[in-house]
């Protein structure tokens, strides 16, 4: 067996196969992919069963459908830093807005309990410059530690461990924290084991899966990134086997001239398998993974790290889209976020100039996600309690 490792993916592969499996979105999502023979004709997907499971007492839309809590602080960033304290206090207001609630602890244990295993979904897959910050996440869990929750019940976790680690989600920098991802490397950067078998084999669980007549075809270097190929997308044991519930905590970023933000964060994280979906099932892959349980019926709570992000080039890292938002969202309701997040997104590429108005193509997987009751997509019918401090 030829034993790829990191190094020699890098180096034949370019950008990687994370950058040539998003690639298709920025054209997936352009204003002429509608007009495409390819995006008109979909195919089929077994999104059917996943109403065959009962909806869990915490299944979105959570606790407050269609509300979204935006906080607005200019004091976030100082000298292109990010000031922790200030982030700290934009996440502690939005949880009270977004719960009503007058003690921060209240809101917090509104989501979550000292019995839950908790998994922190963040988003490193652009790399340093435009990964989930780390200000952000140290202050989403001291206010979950003020709340009576213990470091050991918390997982920060993505597809890809180590991206996780190339950003500094390390168990240095977060001790007592696990740090997990579905698709694996050892310390010498080998990601099979003596059994032959990709580590991330060991990581998907093949009693839960997203079908779709979609064929999965991979090279050597690029399937440790897909862990399997063919036309089932596995769901990670992380999701289905190891966590209780979910804080989702995407970064506010484009995808072409839509948003890739609460739903993409979770849907592309959380399956095997992704390449073959981007071109043609892009919008149904956001919508359709999170109805299935293991994520439908976890996550209880979205908070969008807004504080920086990009308004171009997404949802890779090119840094002369970057911008600063000065934004947390935050909501139990993944639609109602992403519907939120897509129009500051849209004022900031209206004032750059790259586009005069929304598109009905950039809205569409939020509609296929009011569509399977997962939130609220309807901008009339979201309640947008806004706050602006410092």
């Amino acid at each position: 067996m030829n034993q790829v490792n990191r190094r020699n993916f890098l180096r034949l592969a370019g950008a990687g196969a994370a950058a040539a499996a998003a690639a298709p979105v920025a054209r997936a999502m352009g204003q002429e992919a509608a007009n495409r023979p390819e995006q008109q004709s979909k195919p089929d997907t077994n999104i059917a069963d996943a109403a065959k499971t009962p909806r869990g007492p915490d299944a979105m839309p959570g606790l407050f459908p269609g509300r979204v809590a935006l906080v607005r602080n200019s004091a976030s960033i100082k000298d292109n830093a990010i000031v922790e304290q200030q982030v700290y206090d934009m996440i502690a207001r939005s949880m009270l807005e977004l719960t009503g609630e007058k003690k921060l602890k209240k809101a917090w244990r509104r989501f979550v309990g000292p019995q839950d295993r908790i998994g922190l979904k963040v988003n490193p897959v652009a790399g340093k410059s435009l990964s989930t910050s780390h200000e952000v996440v140290r202050a989403v869990i001291a206010q979950l530690e003020e709340s009576g929750i213990k470091r050991s019940q918390l997982t920060i976790w993505d597809r890809r461990e180590f991206e996780l680690h190339d950003v500094g989600f390390t168990e240095e920098n977060y001790p007592g924290i696990r740090i997990v991802g579905t698709e694996q490397m050892d310390k010498e950067g080998l990601y099979y084991g003596k059994d032959g078998k990709l580590y991330g084999e060991h990581m998907i669980d093949r009693d839960w899966y997203y079908w779709a007549d979609v064929e999965g075809e991979y090279d050597e270097y690029t399937m440790p990134y897909m862990v399997n190929g063919g036309k089932y997308s596995y769901f990670s044991k992380i999701v289905t086997r190891e966590i209780d519930k979910i804080i989702n905590i995407p970064i506010l970023k484009n995808a072409g001239m839509t948003v890739t933000l609460a739903l993409k964060n979770l849907a592309f994280g959380s399956v095997s398998n992704t390449g073959r979906l981007h071109a043609r099932l892009w919008n149904e892959t956001c919508a359709q993974v999170c109805a299935f349980a293991p994520l439908r019926d976890k996550v209880v709570l979205n908070i969008v790290d807004g504080i920086k992000g990009c308004f171009n080039g997404g949802p890779g890292a090119n840094p002369q889209f970057f911008c600063n938002y000065y934004t947390i969202l935050a909501g139990s309701d993944p639609v109602a976020v992403d519907r939120i997040g897509y129009d500051i997104v849209l004022a900031k590429r209206i004032a750059e100039g790259l586009q005069k108005e929304g598109t009905t193509a950039a809205l569409e997987f939020m509609r296929q996600a009011e569509q399977l009751s997962l939130g609220v997509a309807d901008r009339e019918r979201i309640d947008l309690r806004e706050v602006t401090i410092g």
